[in-house]
């Protein structure tokens, strides 16, 4: 069996997507903007601890945090039915969701959903999250397929932590500062960003570098045979393995 032997399901996404997925992007960017032009870009950890947080070991916590902070920040600006970003919808998504956050934009007379995965990385720590896990492989390749217009979107938050003497309670808190971030849509980052990791379930897609991403413009069929060349490109899988996922996820017709 050879991989073009199969007879795949072939998604066709809308002819708008790609300033679809700019549109929510810029809208996201935006709001985030604005948060840190209002000097609201911060989490306070009040503790007990007269020294603080051990801040050698704080960032174990920060993935959960900042991804409740940045769902917060968009629940504030949904929560203002006439806010000029048109933002309609936030749902804050189950732990071992795909996403973290789904967000929902109007667009002329349209709803388009970003599905954001948030992805926490300390600005002060070498390549702290470099490289991270964002999907599993048939979970996303399947996605694709049944809804050609999926908008996965990453959204990198950089934080530094430090700590500051509470004058009111002579304690020291742990401040933790977004000072940067960026969002990409996982279709279009380039082949070069793009690893697969096989240790786990049906492997893992991972971003080689996620502080130096490239885009690389390219259809949702485009994308799966990207996905399929990573997966049955390690020593691990085989295209009895690929098959097997294929018909299981319902990629190819019968």
């Amino acid at each position: 069996m050879n991989y073009e032997d199969l007879t795949f399901k072939i998604p066709q996404e809308s002819e708008t997507y790609k300033e679809d997925s700019e549109y929510v992007i810029s809208q996201m960017t935006a709001i985030l903007d604005q948060r840190k032009a209002a000097n609201d870009n911060k989490i306070i950890i009040n503790t007990n601890l007269r020294k603080g947080l051990p801040l050698e070991n704080i960032n174990k916590i920060a993935g959960p945090m900042i991804e409740a902070w940045a769902c917060e920040v968009f629940e504030g600006i949904r929560d203002d039915s006439n806010n000029s970003y048109r933002l309609i919808n936030v749902e804050a998504q189950e732990r071992l969701g795909m996403a973290d956050i789904i967000l929902q934009f109007k667009k002329d007379d349209r709803v388009l959903t970003g599905n954001v995965d948030v992805k926490a990385t300390a600005n002060d720590i070498p390549d702290s999250g470099k490289g991270p896990n964002i999907t599993s492989f048939s979970r996303i390749r399947t996605a694709y397929v049944t809804d050609p217009d999926y908008m996965f979107i990453i959204l990198s938050i950089k934080h530094r932590v430090y700590s500051e003497r509470n004058k009111d309670t002579g304690l020291v808190d742990g401040i933790m500062e977004i000072v940067d971030y960026n969002a990409y849509d996982l279709k279009f980052i380039s082949d070069a960003d793009i690893n697969y990791n096989p240790a786990l379930g049906t492997g893992q897609i991972q971003i080689k570098d996620i502080h130096y991403v490239t885009y690389q413009y390219r259809t949702t069929w485009e994308m799966c045979r990207l996905l399929d060349r990573k997966y049955l490109h390690s020593s691990r899988r085989t295209i009895d393995d690929f098959y097997r996922e294929a018909r299981k996820n319902k990629w190819i017709k019968d």
